[in-house]
């Protein structure tokens, strides 16, 4: 296995914003998925035994993808950062959590369906929304990176709804 094939599975993951499969590396490379598979696995040793205390990276396999990630123990500091993206239907997400919190989880499932526990699964692991045990549901909140995430000068939920109100009078 050369070491240019190597470099190059490292970086479409480093590249990519979302897991890819073998296939998809495959099709950009035209390596064969044995030869992929072994890449992965190589890589994969280098990011969490050789290299295990020289870098803030991993890559990890979620399913039958792999992606290249932050370690969990730098994830915070670096959030504050490099912002994630966030899709138009998890942003309608978050802009109803941040409009209406506190909000329970069971009524935001009732106001936009059963995709409402995906979407605060993903907002939590983004940072941008808290979730706390409220009998059978979750109640949820915004987060401070909410405001910072935004340019919200406040982590107030009425300058939040304020802010909000403001956002879409203006369009």
């Amino acid at each position: 296995m050369g070491k240019n094939e190597k470099r190059l599975v490292e970086s479409i993951l480093f590249s990519t914003s979302k897991p890819v499969s073998v296939n998809e590396i495959k099709e950009t490379t035209s390596l064969t998925p044995n030869k992929i598979k072994k890449i992965l696995d190589e890589l994969i040793e280098d990011y969490s035994v050789k290299r295990k205390n020289e870098t803030s990276m991993e890559i990890v396999k979620a399913g039958n993808k792999y992606a290249m990630q932050v370690k969990k123990k730098y994830v915070e500091q670096s959030i504050m950062i490099a912002k994630p993206e966030i899709n138009s239907n998890l942003l309608k997400t978050l802009t109803l959590i941040a409009f209406h919190q506190p909000l329970k989880q069971s009524n935001l499932r009732r106001m936009i369906g059963v995709k409402a526990y995906e979407h605060v699964d993903e907002l939590a692991t983004m940072k941008l929304v808290h979730t706390k045990k409220h009998g059978s549901t979750e109640m949820l909140t915004t987060t401070k990176l909410f405001p910072e995430y935004f340019g919200i000068d406040s982590t107030k939920p009425e300058d939040i709804k304020d802010f909000l109100i403001k956002k879409v009078s203006n369009k």
